[in-house]
């Protein structure tokens, strides 16, 4: 199969051998892929925009099996350098995506919102609540949706002023012991995260709460590396 012209970005790269990387990308009609990417740590390289992450490229390849190989990689829009608290949760963005996407499955509405992502990232706006976006729409993609308006029976429409607990195998159920170790946060949080108006600070807390744990329970033991450095920044 050859590819070309294919819109990317860098997730992750690993060394293979003396001069060639192993490079995951996120395609726009590909989804997630692993290339080998020949001499490309050698500096003369004509694809060594491939080795740059947070900046919008266009991508080729070629070959059978699991890993074709890279044949272009060349910046399609300016460079996104993300530098500080913006790169690390960049970073958390793309291991999201390399521990949760299968490979070779077509996410067109995620990559957009990865675009989304990187371009606020890229403004220094409020990074919190950008990551929190990014997660749902993620969820929503992986088929896990998160219907945080009605209680998981739907007999209830959500009230701002309750208590309630998110089962990440069920849903939405009213809190009766808020010391159980369940996820529970308030009736205003679930609203202002299903409807993208997160303004207040106690919800947004609430919400790097919530999501931390659901996000937690679809990676099992496979946490990831970049948590520990968001950590460091209290996000």
């Amino acid at each position: 199969m050859r590819v070309s012209r294919q819109p990317g970005y860098t997730l992750h790269t690993r060394p293979y051998r003396e001069s060639s990387l192993l490079i995951d990308i996120f395609s726009r009609n590909h989804g997630r892929t692993t290339l080998l990417a020949k001499g490309i740590r050698n500096l003369k390289s004509r694809n060594r925009s491939a080795t740059i992450p947070f900046s919008l490229l266009s991508l080729g390849w070629s070959g059978k099996g699991e890993l074709p190989v890279l044949t272009q990689a060349e910046h399609d829009g300016p460079v996104n350098l993300l530098s500080g608290l913006e790169r690390v949760c960049g970073f958390y963005a793309n291991e999201l995506l390399v521990r949760l996407l299968h490979k070779h499955d077509p996410h067109p509405a995620l990559f957009d919102a990865y675009d989304v992502l990187l371009g606020a990232l890229g403004k220094s706006g409020n990074v919190e609540i950008s990551l929190r976006f990014f997660e749902k729409n993620l969820l929503r993609e992986l088929g896990y949706a998160l219907d945080l308006e009605r209680e998981a029976d739907g007999s209830a429409p959500v009230i701002a002023e309750a208590r309630y607990q998110y089962v990440p195998t069920y849903g939405v159920v009213r809190a009766r012991d808020e010391g159980s170790g369940a996820l529970t946060v308030s009736g205003a949080t679930l609203l202002a995260l299903s409807r993208e108006e997160l303004d207040d600070k106690n919800n947004i807390e609430e919400c790097k709460y919530l999501m931390r744990g659901i996000i937690g329970h679809h990676l099992g033991r496979h946490q990831l590396r970049s948590r520990s450095l968001l950590g460091a920044f209290k996000i």
